[in-house]
């Protein structure tokens, strides 16, 4: 059996990735339970320059690891299903009586989703005794474009990349009521922000309603939405606003405050 020299071992250190070396070490920030990083945060913790830093961050969003706020830097689930899960495994724990309480309170379903990439990805829910057909449950997802909760998600990202989502298209109507136009979409993306709310019309699914509220962390940003389901003969879209809205928007503030 051959015995390995001094000059294999150090051929070995040369033939290894400083820039995968940084990028784990970003990557194991995460997963030993940071929720968001700066540059400066990650240059820091990883031991390396503010530059090498920002690469790495960079690169890792590009691949669709990571999001970007315009300030921080947020765990996309192509990163926790590598590392980082402990993140909205937190999140889902946290939210999840407060989703039971606005379910009881209710009799409707209460939900709680991450954005990855075109669609709004759920996370946490209680059901209701009352059936609502989208087949939503925890780890199913749904179209960002059409979706109250995508639309939540969609509207908190920056201009660049609201523009660069429209470019992309794609927004195959689920029924004769999703709006599929960018121009359209752009519009509503508008109203969503300004209102901090978002209702959803028969687009999804006919016969079913839903809306959905922002989650932020504790900068502000937006990191999950809370949302509600119902059947259109229960409850007009009227109703929904004056006597559904604000429960769901008190259960995402109460989520905020214990995350």
């Amino acid at each position: 059996m051959p015995v390995s020299s001094d000059d294999d071992v150090f051929a070995g250190r040369r033939e290894t990735m400083g820039g995968l070396t940084k990028g784990l070490a970003v990557i194991e920030m995460f997963a030993d339970g940071h929720d968001r990083l700066t540059v400066a945060d990650a240059a820091r913790g990883a031991d390396m320059t503010r530059a090498a830093a920002r690469r790495c961050l960079l690169t890792l969003q590009e691949l669709g690891y990571l999001q970007h706020d315009g300030k921080y830097f947020l765990p996309l689930p192509r990163l926790r299903r590598i590392g980082g899960g402990g993140v909205t495994e937190s999140l889902a724990a946290r939210a999840q009586p407060f989703l039971d309480a606005a379910r009881d309170e209710l009799n409707e379903p209460v939900s709680l989703a991450i954005l990855n990439g075109r669609e709004a990805l759920f996370v946490a829910r209680a059901d209701a005794s009352r059936m609502v057909l989208t087949g939503v449950r925890v780890g199913a997802s749904l179209p960002v474009y059409c979706s109250a909760t995508g639309r939540v998600l969609l509207a908190s990202r920056s201009e660049q990349e609201i523009e660069a989502f429209l470019a992309g298209g794609g927004f195959a109507p689920r029924t004769p009521k999703t709006i599929t136009d960018a121009d359209g979409l752009r519009s509503i993306l508008a109203a969503v922000r300004q209102e901090r709310a978002s209702i959803s019309d028969e687009e999804i699914e006919l016969g079913m309603r839903s809306l959905a509220v922002p989650v932020h962390d504790r900068g502000g940003s937006v990191i999950a939405a809370c949302s509600l389901s119902t059947a259109a003969a229960r409850c007009s879209v009227e109703q929904m606003r004056a006597d559904y809205l604000p429960v769901v928007q008190r259960t995402a503030h109460a989520i905020e405050q214990a995350y």
